[in-house]
């Protein structure tokens, strides 16, 4: 174990952006097999609600607490939304061009992406997929201003609250979100050519299940302790990285190969990181810091 640090380099994380809308239309069996486009989506709000707690009293003591159960609701913010998801809305077309409001909603599948990034690699860093099933939108509100000198679009709004589907060896969910910084490559592409279509595919939205079989075995974990962690010799002031598959060194946020750094000078720090390699991940300890 080492002291804990702060705001070191590379992990000055942080999540911002929402890009990469897709709606999804489920067929007759419940399949969203259907993806559309959702262009100028501006603000994707999640709000869970419930897991509140209910104290339960006996012996003249807090005897205990039980848990309801937790939902999940968003609201979804944009400059337009596919022709698709008029069905979703509540809308009816019985001619070409011909809107009939107050219509029943029909549910709908949603995935979005928002941007990872770092004080090295900025909003290059990476990016996470949300998942979202068992949608189901409210009315909402539409305000018409005049156009004037300071002339704005109008934005769409809607709240979104949904229905958990089934996950195996799990309770059911509404929300999956796969971090690319961590999972397998490959496996990304693969879910991703779901999602968003290929040439010869049309984009759909796979339930959790095989979302989850999708990485199922790609990704080994390596764990760091005593035995495969860096050493630091206290008479020659010299860092030695041992050579561990699936783990990339750094050194003072610098890519370092294994084995025995340069000696540290007087008043100088070695922060040493552990990075999974493609295809692993790390646990256990991942970061050092050695003084001289």
């Amino acid at each position: 174990m080492t002291v804990l640090t702060w705001d070191q380099i590379g992990e000055r994380l942080y999540e911002t952006g929402v890009d990469h809308g897709v709606l999804y239309i489920p067929d007759t069996g419940g399949a969203y097999s259907d993806g559309f486009a959702w262009n100028g989506l501006t603000t994707v709000t999640e709000s869970p609600s419930g897991a509140e707690a209910s104290p339960q009293y006996a012996d003249n003591i807090k005897y205990l607490n039980l848990i309801s159960a937790e939902e999940f609701g968003a609201t979804i913010e944009a400059f337009t939304y596919p022709d698709e998801f008029a069905q979703c809305d509540g809308t009816a077309f019985p001619e070409i061009g011909v809107a009939v409001g107050q219509q029943s909603r029909k549910t709908f599948g949603l995935c979005y992406r928002t941007r990872l990034g770092n004080d090295t690699d900025g909003t290059d860093y990476g990016y996470k997929l949300h998942l979202i099933y068992g949608c189901q939108a409210s009315p909402s509100e539409k305000a018409y201003g005049t156009i004037n000198d300071s002339p704005e679009a109008i934005t769409f709004s809607w709240d979104v609250t949904t229905t958990p589907v089934a996950v195996a060896s799990y309770k059911p969910t509404s929300v999956l979100v796969i971090d690319s910084t961590q999972v397998d490559a490959a496996a990304l592409a693969t879910l991703e050519d779901m999602l968003y279509g290929t040439a010869g595919t049309d984009p759909r939205l796979p339930l959790p299940d095989e979302v989850i079989g999708v990485f199922a075995g790609t990704v080994a974990a390596v764990r760091l302790t005593g035995t495969n962690a860096p050493t630091y010799n206290a008479a020659t002031h010299v860092v030695t990285l041992p050579a561990v598959t699936g783990v990339v060194w750094n050194v003072n946020g610098a890519e370092a190969t294994p084995g025995a750094q340069p000696a540290l000078a007087v008043g100088q720090t070695a922060y040493v990181t552990a990075e999974p390699a493609p295809g692993y991940t790390v646990t256990g300890d991942n970061d050092w810091t050695f003084d001289y």
